[in-house]
């Protein structure tokens, strides 16, 4: 093993690598078969691989949202969205498949249908002018929550969000 795959196997960042300790997300899109993608959510690092592939990478502690979906031969196998908060160095983590090291799921739906009440929830906040990144990460948690049991999550509120902003200010 010599070169890049040397310095990748040790463990060191390459000079044009990515800065240490982001959460790496792996995009594919294949038109009608694989599309991944990046509802919201603030990058600090790309590379394309190619025509189909990218990665993107986020800072620790940014907020953002994972959409997978996949067609198979008899129509769509896989519809999800995550929403993910980017892991400090030590800290505790959940995997996902396509995001290195992992992250903190905060909300993560399956099936089309539930995708799209995501969806929904995430164009919420962004009409209310708030970045979901920005949002808290406790209404992505409530939102996950209410959907997953069948119910209707509360709204954002610009009055939640200054809550959330001066809970922020004041936390250690």
């Amino acid at each position: 093993m010599t070169g890049n795959a040397a310095r990748r196997a040790h463990g060191r960042p390459l000079p044009d690598g990515p800065a240490p300790f982001l959460t790496l997300v792996e995009l594919t899109f294949q038109k009608q078969q694989i599309e991944h993608w990046i509802r919201f959510g603030r990058k600090s690092y790309e590379q394309i691989l190619d025509r189909s592939r990218s990665i993107v990478g986020f800072p620790p502690d940014s907020i953002f949202a994972f959409v997978r979906w996949a067609k198979g031969e008899h129509g769509t196998i896989l519809s999800r969205i995550d929403i993910l908060r980017a892991i400090r160095r030590d800290e505790p983590f959940q995997t996902l498949p396509f995001v290195r090291p992992g992250g903190e799921i905060l909300l993560r739906l399956n099936t089309w249908a539930k995708v799209q009440q995501g969806l929904a929830a995430i164009d919420a906040v962004d009409a209310l002018g708030i970045d979901p990144a920005d949002a808290a990460p406790d209404h992505w948690r409530h939102v996950h929550n209410r959907l997953t049991a069948g119910l209707e999550p509360l709204d954002y509120t610009p009055e939640r969000h200054a809550a959330w902003l001066g809970r922020e200010r004041i936390a250690p």
